[in-house]
């Protein structure tokens, strides 16, 4: 089982992630990774040195080409259960929930293989026990572009 929690504030050192949702012209961005036939919302791990902005940003870029865009924190959420990332039931790592407006793009250079952009929420995650209820949070918190 996978439970999702919302904070208004973290210990910096405990943000591991960062985790995007995007719109551009009020549409949704998803990302195909490569190796997936699901999509998901732009994001992953803080690598050392980054402050959790500056992951938000460069994982915003890599994985869907955004090159000029206004981004902005949520909050700070957790996933504890068994994910790709946690083998444990019991660990509870934690990441950063941010917003952006992409106004322009630049060509993919990452492990995505595409991004969709659409209308309407997609069905089809990679994810769907932890990004619907980001998507949620940050609708029901008045944050998105």
């Amino acid at each position: 089982m996978i439970e999702v929690k919302f904070y208004d504030e973290m210990e910096d050192y405990l943000l591991k992630f960062a985790v995007i949702i995007s719109k551009t012209n009020g549409k949704w961005i998803f990302c195909k990774h490569k190796d997936r036939e699901t999509f998901e919302v732009p994001g992953g791990h803080r690598e050392a040195g980054e402050t959790i902005l500056e992951t938000a940003k460069r994982e915003l870029n890599e994985e869907t080409g955004a090159k000029d865009f206004d981004i902005k924190p949520v909050c700070v959420y957790s996933v504890k259960g068994k994910t790709r990332v946690s083998e444990e039931d019991t660990a509870e790592s934690y990441g950063m929930l941010f917003v952006a407006n992409v106004f322009s793009f630049e060509n993919l250079h990452s492990e995505i293989e595409k991004i969709i952009v659409c209308d309407k929420l997609i069905d089809n995650w990679t994810y769907p026990l932890i990004q619907p209820k980001l998507i949620q949070e940050a609708q029901n918190r008045g944050c998105l572009p």
